[in-house]
């Protein structure tokens, strides 16, 4: 069966009597360009372990098992299972878990099911867990290389956005921290099924073996970057003096001791800047 064929595809739906559910945010790849490509540029190969987010019809995780040592599927849908069963049947590394990504243990799984392999991640994300999904992966520290995820253009353009400029936000921050992320390449909504009504990119964050910035506190290193990204067309003062009850004249003193103007916004500051803005606040709160 070609899986990147509309007509066979709704055969198949027909079949199973399958039907989108609207609120698990389903769009299926079905351009036959897309998955060899997310395959390649995530760097998959034959000793490479493989966590799939959403298998869809299993597009994506056919071209991830034919490069990969082994792939481990997560699929919260449980009525996509006979569809699988014949999409993906024929493939021995292949095991699909029905399970909410957000509630599973991903330490455990990968320690249960890979053995040792070097492991990947790659996803094709509804846009609606995009940030929880992403932050999961990095805030647990999980033994894996890399993050391979198609995703939203917009969250796409914000996440790998340069910091110090406009389009970064606290996810552009968290995700430099534990990753250094760039773009890949963008796909058009004709491209999925059904198609949604916004363009696409695909997405690739390399975890840092040896983060080159570090916080003894990295929940309150977050704080500080959600505070100081909620007012973002603020000065940077006012909102960080405001959540944690520090004298304005105390933070700017010691912002302005480490380079920081204290009239600077968010989007303004660099990953250092925010390294030493936790200090202070560390310091201050105190």
């Amino acid at each position: 069966m070609k899986l990147t064929d509309i007509g066979q595809i709704k055969q198949l739906f027909d079949k199973y009597g399958f039907s989108f559910t609207k609120s698990l945010g389903q769009n299926f790849l079905i351009n036959p360009t897309v998955c060899p490509k997310i395959a390649e540029l995530g760097g998959v190969d034959g000793d490479t372990g493989v966590i799939e987010i959403g298998t869809g019809i299993g597009v994506l995780t056919r071209e991830l098992a034919a490069r990969g040592k082994k792939v481990v599927a997560l699929e919260i849908d449980k009525t996509l299972s006979p569809i699988l069963d014949e999409t993906l049947g024929d493939l021995n590394n292949v095991e699909v878990i029905f399970a909410d990504v957000l509630k599973t243990d991903l330490r455990q799984l990968i320690s249960d099911k890979f053995g040792g392999m070097e492991v990947t991640v790659c996803a094709n994300l509804p846009y609606y867990i995009t940030s929880p999904v992403i932050m999961k992966l990095l805030e647990e520290r999980l033994p894996i290389k890399s993050i391979t995820v198609m995703v939203q253009l917009e969250a796409a353009q914000r996440i790998c956005a340069p910091l110090g400029t406009r389009d970064c936000s606290s996810l552009t921050v968290a995700v430099n921290f534990y990753s250094k992320p760039r773009r890949l390449f963008n796909v058009k909504p004709g491209s999925f099924i059904p198609a949604p009504k916004v363009d696409s990119s695909v997405i690739r964050m390399d975890i840092y073996e040896q983060p080159p910035y570090t916080a003894e506190d990295e929940a309150l290193f977050f704080t500080c970057v959600r505070q100081a990204f909620s007012q973002r067309r603020k000065q940077l003062a006012n909102p960080i003096s405001g959540y944690f009850g520090i004298p304005k004249d105390a933070l700017c003193e010691k912002l302005i001791s480490v380079g920081i103007k204290p009239t600077a916004r968010a989007e303004e500051l660099s990953m250092e800047d925010f390294v030493n803005l936790y200090h202070i606040i560390e310091q201050l709160k105190k």
